[in-house]
């Protein structure tokens, strides 16, 4: 079976690098394109007021580099200077790396734990949520729109929670290769499984309007939304249903790495691939 990574640009390809390594077959299909936004003021407003935040939550690793990419003095080439006192919060692993690569002192970086298995912010907030947040700023650096559950979950402990745009995302336009690929994977969909990481890439696959003038290999046209035959591969609960919303039959859960998706793939759990849903 061939795993179609559908992670923004910058992500899929490394993740396709890494399936292969470990003896998959991938192909990146990237569902989110993301792209910095035209006005920077709001985001080099934020750096100047990161000395009085008790605690920035960074939601990706896309969040991370394109906040940095606004630092003062970025331009020149020269590190940012993180504030110290200052927590960086991620809610996984990728992030933490984009952190730890930008500079952040790891005494300063929080994270979910990596034996919980889960990186959300539900699993960020069990790290933080016994800190003494009442009258504490946060600032939550994110896309142009996001999930409010961890600001609402820090309002309610009386903290000031503040959210800054890095990037903004728009649905992707598919070369003939991309094309091609969707069209197989619903001509031919036991050879391929799905890996989403978003709801929002569920959410602008939904949206697709191809491919129609494709068809398959038979010369049959398949429409777009007709997943029922599909079956996919999902990080978090959330997205799972996400893909079961548009239709995918058969929707599985698995940990939010590569080698968790080598391991499906070389033990799939009964049933998965029979028409019926996990």
């Amino acid at each position: 079976m061939k795993v179609i990574v559908t992670r923004p640009l910058g992500q899929a390809a490394p993740w396709v690098t890494r399936l292969q390594a470990l003896g998959v077959e991938a192909q990146a299909l990237p569902l989110l394109q993301i792209e910095p936004l035209a006005d920077l003021a709001p985001l080099r407003a934020a750096w100047a007021r990161l000395p009085g935040c008790a605690m920035v939550m960074f939601v990706s690793a896309n969040a991370v580099g394109y906040f940095f990419a606004a630092a003062p003095n970025a331009s020149t080439g020269t590190p940012a200077s993180w504030p110290s006192g200052v927590w960086a919060a991620s809610p996984g692993p990728g992030t933490t790396a984009a952190l730890k690569q930008a500079g952040v002192p790891p005494s300063w970086l929080v994270e979910p734990d990596p034996q919980a298995g889960r990186f959300d912010s539900e699993a960020l907030w069990a790290e933080v949520e016994f800190r003494p947040w009442a009258g504490r700023r946060v600032l939550v650096v994110r896309g142009e729109e996001g999930r409010d559950w961890l600001a609402d979950a820090l309002r309610a402990r009386g903290a000031q929670v503040d959210f800054v745009a890095a990037y903004r995302r728009r649905a992707p336009a598919f070369d003939a290769a991309g094309q091609q690929l969707l069209a197989d994977s619903l001509a031919l969909p036991e050879r391929y499984v799905w890996h989403f990481s978003s709801s929002e890439g569920i959410a602008c696959l939904k949206g697709l309007q191809g491919p129609q003038s494709l068809g398959d290999r038979s010369g049959k046209v398949q429409p777009a939304s007709d997943w029922a035959h599909s079956q996919a591969l999902a990080s978090h609960p959330r997205i799972v249903q996400s893909a079961r919303d548009i239709g995918f039959g058969r929707v599985h859960e698995v940990g939010a790495s590569a080698q968790a998706v080598a391991d499906w793939l070389a033990q799939p759990p009964a049933g998965l691939r029979k028409s019926r849903r996990t």
